[in-house]
């Protein structure tokens, strides 16, 4: 059969051509190939999304390259780490002023201030981690350090927090390592609007009061009880000192670990680390308040931190204050209890096991309990302190 023109028709390669002709092959390779070209568009989106997120994250993070550059300075008279893959990592909470979120917590106290300082070593085989505290008000040698206006202050005898006051990061970390002789891997500052943010990225914090508490000082009006924390009421919590407990900073200090306790159960146990939804508020808000060695200022860096943490069980977690008295010239500022204090420094630079028991809550806090016999060694010491599954109401 032909056309008008003579064509045969159904064999044609013009738009007259059959469905099961070549016209109907080349309609189904554009379709393949704009599906191809849109699921490709998606996934660069997509892709470009998420790596938009990454790089926002990890631009949120403060690298301390001062302290980089100081410490590297002093390198040679650094402690060496003796295990491989042990890591210890100084946490460093700031009284800072600067900024407005801050501001409001103290009109007119100049300058900044360890509020609180937490030792954190973890296991080289991530079985168990270890968080020592260190008072604010122990006396310490603190070195030549320099300032950020670039002068250096004179060695001196002080309290441990002048040493955050006069040369920052870098000076707390030498100040540190000169007095228990590890090695400072890595360290973390965290302001005061900081802390708040990542308390309220996880929806608050539930703590147990034995009763209520109406503290003007530290901005805190809390009922008895299991109670859920703010970012607000969380940082008055942490800081209060006449309302809560003995009034005493060792009391404070017990309180501030209870606290950090807490937080890493509601993380862990709310899966905030496996639900995207939940997790990137809260690494937007951590990565914002951190200020972090170089190394740890990405995501990368804290990703392989927070996977060592992950799978610690909080049995293993275990807190302590190092064993401390209060300073024989001065009953308003501590000393380190020897030879208590180089035995939990001697366990910590081998990596060893530290145990922590509440049983002797009368005695000295950090003091070491049980004694081997004498003609045979002695079994490890056991601290006082307890773990982090401790933390949760009766």
């Amino acid at each position: 059969m032909t056309d008008t023109a003579g064509r045969p028709l159904g064999t044609g390669r013009g738009p007259g051509a059959s469905a099961t002709g070549d016209g109907l092959i080349r309609r189904r390779r554009r379709r393949l190939r704009n599906s191809a070209l849109g699921a490709a568009a998606l996934l660069l989106a997509a892709a470009g999304a998420g790596w938009a997120g990454y790089a926002r994250l990890s631009a949120n993070i403060t690298s301390d390259e001062a302290a980089a550059a100081e410490l590297a300075r002093y390198e040679r008279e650094r402690p060496t780490a003796l295990v491989r893959d042990a890591q210890n990592i100084l946490l460093i909470g700031s009284d800072t002023r600067a900024g407005q979120a801050n501001r409001e917590y103290g009109k007119g106290v100049e300058g900044q201030r360890s509020d609180t300082t937490i030792l954190l070593h973890l296991a080289a085989d991530r079985t168990s981690a270890t968080a020592v505290s260190l008072p604010r008000d122990l006396m310490v040698d603190i070195p030549s350090c320099r300032r950020e206006d670039g002068t250096r202050g004179d060695p001196v005898f002080a309290m441990f927090n002048h040493a955050f006051e006069v040369g920052g990061s870098a000076c707390t970390i030498r100040t540190v390592e000169k007095l228990t002789g590890i090695r400072v891997d890595h360290h973390m500052v965290l302001d005061f609007a900081g802390f708040k943010e990542i308390v309220d990225a996880v929806d608050g914090v539930e703590v147990c009061l034995d009763k209520p508490v109406d503290d003007k000082a530290a901005k805190l009006r809390l009922p008895a009880g299991r109670v859920t924390l703010n970012g607000e009421q969380a940082l008055g919590y942490v800081r209060a000192r006449k309302s809560l407990g003995n009034g005493s900073d060792t009391e404070r200090m017990e309180r501030q670990q209870r606290f950090l306790g807490a937080l890493v159960d509601k993380v862990r146990g709310d899966d905030v680390l496996l639900n995207p939804v939940k997790l990137y508020p809260l690494l937007d808000a951590a990565t914002s308040a951190l200020t972090t060695d170089p190394e740890l200022a990405s995501l990368r860096g804290l990703y392989q931190l927070a996977r060592g943490l992950r799978d610690i069980p909080t049995g293993q977690v275990r807190f302590l204050t190092v064993p401390r008295r209060s300073y024989v010239y001065d009953a308003n500022r501590d000393q380190l209890v020897e030879p208590e204090a180089e035995k939990l420094f001697g366990r910590l630079r081998a990596d060893q096991p530290v145990a922590v028991s509440r049983e002797n809550s009368q005695k000295v806090p950090g003091e070491v309990t049980g004694a081997g016999a004498p003609d045979g060694p002695s079994p490890a010491p056991t601290f006082h302190g307890y773990t982090a599954a401790e933390h949760t109401c009766a």
